[in-house]
């Protein structure tokens, strides 16, 4: 038995050998054949993971035997194993294009029960196959949700990658109900209900990924529209140094949840990133010696020292009655999900009053316009004054592709457009533009980053809110102050080659702020 190569030197696996047997198979034994040139070379390589147990002499002889030649064994880490295995099987996998093609041709009203791992499913019912294709390009492509949109004659299908809609396919409309009872059946939701709209979930496991799929299905004039969001629970939460802050931001988030009381507000639209960011502060707080407790809907990622609660409405438990249980259980930091009434707003703001810090999401255009929301709500303007110790909103811009960007001489036009002065990146010769290719689907970007306003509440701004004042009002204190708007903090990015100025102006221009 000869030393495993390094991951550096690692051979593709042999998919042709793969193929001849169930995936499952190769997974449970631990075992994959690796790509070999049978004539040159004399033996045949193949990687064992160094757990398993029983040993898989059986099938090593039987690989032998096929190749006619002795095996080069290469003892591993499963993890390892693993990952070869399932690369291979990706590769292999059918796209959704290529699945409808194949059922136009086959009976595609047959329902099979979920599988373990969608990439190993050796079921050939084309439904199946096609949901699970779907799920699995969805997950490759960085797709954070699956719309599947019925038609008079088609069946549109669509991912949102990074913020946008991006149609994938479009099956005929014949198609329409047996993919929308399949997902039902994967969902435990009521195949029969047509009329209703109806709300579920389940787990599958994508190349060894643990992913939560959230179903949302609406009954409309052609049919029941689906929406699948997915939460890849294997990714990796974001560190606060890893959300593109600025310096001063950075500090002010440090500051802030550092804090003994009060409440942060973080604002914004759905699917801005705000989980992400309260996750993040919740990551850098002292776990250890802080009780740090949430409610959420629904709880997107598990953190470590953290006591999560999910809102279940149907049995009562809302955020106000969740709220109101978790201050019994002597908290220290309370990490609300979103505050939507005015129970909800005023239990948050007599916990931060009684000595708790809470974080909080808002759905609001920008950082101050959270305050008039709280007003709004019926909460008086002395109990906002008095809690609030900071309020951020952020949007998601969507990086270039390093790829294809292209350099272009800045000229002062660009920062003017920005809401900053002509001078305001001097050192700055070029900016970038999108230009579109094979690695980005041809819209010229890949990936996405924050951009951030954040104002911390002085005392000029907390007199301010005490005496009821308006949002142009409380935006020319906070400008005097050094807040920058969203628009011109996207201007850094811009500055750094990281995204475009028509990025920006996309993500910015509803709900900008006015210039101060």
């Amino acid at each position: 038995m000869s030393a495993a190569p390094s991951l550096s030197e690692r051979r593709p696996a042999d998919r042709e050998a793969l193929a001849a047997r169930p995936a499952a198979l190769w997974r449970e034994a631990g075992v994959v054949p690796l790509a070999w040139r049978a004539e040159e070379e004399q033996a045949r390589p193949v990687l064992v993971a160094e757990d398993a147990d029983p040993w898989p002499w059986w099938l090593l002889a039987r690989l032998e035997a096929e190749a006619g030649k002795p095996l080069w064994v290469l003892v591993r880490p499963r993890a390892e194993v693993e990952a070869v295995l399932h690369e291979a099987l990706e590769e292999t996998r059918a796209t959704a294009a290529e699945m409808v093609e194949e059922m136009a041709e086959k009976d595609i009203a047959r329902e099979v029960e979920e599988v373990a791992d969608l990439l190993e499913t050796d079921d050939d019912a084309p439904v199946v196959r096609l949901v699970n294709a779907l799920v699995a390009q969805a997950l490759r492509e960085r797709a954070s949700d699956v719309h599947i949109e019925p038609y008079e004659r088609e069946v549109l299908v669509r991912f949102r990658i990074d913020g946008v809609l991006h149609t994938i396919v479009r099956p005929p409309a014949s198609v329409h109900a047996a993919l929308v009872s399949r997902i039902k059946v994967m969902a435990g939701l009521d195949i029969a209900e047509k009329r209703l709209p109806q709300d579920g979930r389940f787990f599958v496991r994508v190349a060894g990924r643990e992913v939560d799929v959230r179903v949302s299905i609406l009954p409309t004039a052609f049919g029941e529209r689906v929406v699948l969001r997915l939460l890849d629970r294997g990714a990796r939460m974001l560190s606060l140094e890893e959300l593109g802050m600025a310096e001063d931001h950075l500090a002010l988030v440090r500051e802030t949840i550092a804090s003994p009381h009060g409440i942060a507000l973080v604002t914004g639209p759905t699917g801005s990133g705000k989980t992400t960011t309260l996750y993040a502060a919740l990551l850098a707080v002292d776990r250890e010696n802080r009780n740090v407790m949430t409610i959420e809907d629904p709880v997107e990622y598990r953190i470590a020292g953290v006591a999560q609660m999910q809102v279940r409405p149907k049995i009562g438990l809302t955020f106000a009655a969740g709220l109101r249980s978790i201050l019994r259980q002597d908290p220290d930091i309370v990490m609300v999900g979103e505050i939507r009434d005015l129970e909800t707003a005023e239990i948050a703001i007599q916990a931060s009053l009684t000595g708790h810090l809470v974080l909080a999401t808002l759905h609001t255009n920008d950082a101050l316009s959270s305050i008039v929301r709280l007003t709004d709500m019926g909460v008086e303007p002395y109990l906002v004054a008095s809690s609030l110790i900071l309020v951020e909103a952020q949007r998601l811009v969507r990086r270039l592709c390093p790829a294809c960007k292209r350099a272009r001489a800045a000229r002062a036009e660009d920062w003017r457009l920005l809401d900053l002065p002509a001078d305001a990146y001097p050192e700055v010769e070029a900016v970038y533009e999108p230009v579109g290719c094979a690695a980005c689907r041809g819209s010229g970007y890949r990936g996405r980053i924050a951009i951030y306003e954040m104002a911390k509440i002085s005392e000029a701004l907390r007199a301010a809110i005490h005496d009821g004042a308006s949002l142009d009002r409380l935006r020319k204190i906070a400008a005097r102050e050094g807040m920058r708007t969203l628009r011109q903090d996207g201007a850094r990015h811009v500055a750094a080659g990281i995204t475009s100025i028509e990025e920006v102006l996309r993500v910015t221009r509803e709900g900008a702020l006015e210039e101060a």
